[in-house]
């Protein structure tokens, strides 16, 4: 049975969900700067070959197949602070993650020798994302769990986790572009390696300011998750692989992560080389950013009428239309390219903004499976996946450059076949990856509008009669 402390005083309100927002922008000041620049910085600026960034991305991500899960059990079965079981581990390590993060963008090693910019790379990235990301960041994400018991909240809570990610946009898709790069005496846009540093740098520090916000205004309500400590590790996989809503959310996941960091990584390659446009590169990011602000209030409306399944489905059927509409069209001007574009924003918009929502669906279908409650592990295995499609994806983006013989050389003119083949992959992945994901979901993931209902009266009745 779910105990709750004595002192739960304060009531699940706005206090915690700005406070998640803001753990969410902490996250993704480092996360989604590295998913859009990394690879720039590692390729265009340190002279990194990109096959090679690419291999050590999807290495990373092999290591976080055993720190994510290993993480989610300790979350689950740690003993709580008393702080709570989850917020104790971002006051413990939003400060590590945040000076790791830093190191990875040091100018200072433009000219040392390929061998030790190559093994700095390794060491810092791993560090980075596969420890002290991961112990951040699984402790975060399985929180809201503790946060309140109400599905509706829940709900909420993934809706301003959401927004956290779109702010974060604000800094790193428009501001961060007009700060790295700049116009050679040909009109070309060129990077500003020592710029790097000094923009990592600033967002190390908003980063644990965000942390220290979200530490402070959300509160663990819920104390104690019921008979995990008697789950082995055997049981909770056993019970993952009998989760089928799990299993197609990750397939889900990796596919559209894949195709998320794919099309993030080339756009940075995109809009300068092929469009030669550093400010439609800010513009795109904003109209992102601004349809997210504006779907945000009617996400719950939308989904309670209609199912978040049932809604994703079509959303993301329409969004690879329109990509593969691109793919024919060939356009050239970069304000065409956005306005078609724009159905594939919406669509991978609405999926953000509902995520976190159908992730606290699958908490529960594992319970209703296996009477077992089992958040952090759950969580963990959820973030691995997306982990696999960030890895791909990214790992992808580097290997795409090398496939299509993109030339690295700091202040190099790409060759028209080289731009053309940057195009026809930036538009064709998520072309065929949205098509794909709709399908999957209207047609596989069991969680319908009447499913989920059913199975939140059974939870209700279950911790009515004590039960799990």
């Amino acid at each position: 049975m779910l105990s709750k402390s004595k002192e739960e005083n304060r009531p699940f309100g706005l206090r915690d969900k700005i406070g998640y927002l803001f753990g969410d922008l902490g996250n993704d000041f480092m996360f989604n700067f590295a998913g859009s620049y990394l690879l720039v910085f590692y390729t265009k600026v340190m002279g990194i070959n990109g096959t090679l960034v690419g291999l050590m991305f999807l290495v990373s991500k092999i290591v976080d197949a055993f720190t994510d899960v290993t993480m989610g059990r300790i979350v689950d079965t740690w003993k709580p602070a008393k702080d709570g079981r989850f917020r104790p581990w971002i006051r413990r390590m939003c400060g590590p993650v945040a000076i790791v993060s830093f190191l990875m963008y040091q100018y200072s090693l433009v000219d040392a020798t390929m061998a030790v910019k190559t093994i700095y790379m390794w060491v810092t990235y791993l560090l980075w994302g596969s420890i002290c990301y991961t112990a951040i960041n699984i402790p975060y994400g399985s929180m809201a769990a503790a946060i309140t018991e109400d599905p509706k909240g829940r709900a909420s809570l993934s809706t301003w986790r959401s927004l956290g990610s779109t702010f974060s946009g604000i800094f790193i898709g428009v501001i961060a572009p007009l700060v790295l790069y700049t116009s050679d005496v040909n009109g070309n846009q060129v990077v500003v390696g020592p710029r790097f540093t000094i923009v990592a740098g600033i967002f190390s520090i908003a980063a644990v300011i965000c942390y220290i916000i979200c530490y402070k205004c959300t509160t663990e309500r819920v104390k104690d998750l019921p008979n995990v400590n008697n789950t082995t590790l055997g049981q909770t996989f056993k019970g993952i692989f009998m989760n089928k809503a799990l299993l197609i959310l990750i397939l889900c996941s990796v596919l559209l992560m894949l195709c998320s960091n794919v099309t993030n990584g080339l756009n940075q390659y995109l809009f300068i080389d092929y469009f030669n446009s550093k400010n439609a590169l800010s513009i795109v990011t904003i109209i992102g950013l601004v349809i997210s602000v504006l779907m945000a209030p009617f996400i719950a409306k939308v989904t309670s009428k209609f199912g978040k399944k049932e809604t994703s489905a079509v959303v993301f059927i329409i969004g690879g239309a329109s990509c593969a509409l691109l793919f024919i069209l060939r356009v050239k001007n970069p304000w065409v390219y956005i306005a078609i574009n724009l159905f594939a924003t919406f669509a991978y918009g609405f999926w953000n903004m509902t995520v976190w929502a159908h992730v606290s669906d699958v908490i529960d279908y594992q319970q209703i499976k296996v009477h077992k409650r089992e958040d952090g592990t759950v969580y963990a295995s959820y973030s691995f996946s997306r982990k696999i499609g960030q890895a791909l994806g990214s790992g992808l983006s580097g290997m795409v450059l090398g496939w299509i013989l993109f030339d690295t050389t700091k202040g190099a003119v790409q060759t028209e076949a080289v731009k053309n083949a940057l195009y026809s992959v930036s538009t064709a992945i998520p072309a065929v990856v949205y098509i794909i994901v709709g399908l999957i979901l209207m047609f596989a993931y069991p969680l319908t509008k009447r499913v989920i209902n059913e199975n939140v009266e059974e939870l209700k009745r279950r911790r009515e009669q004590n039960i799990q």
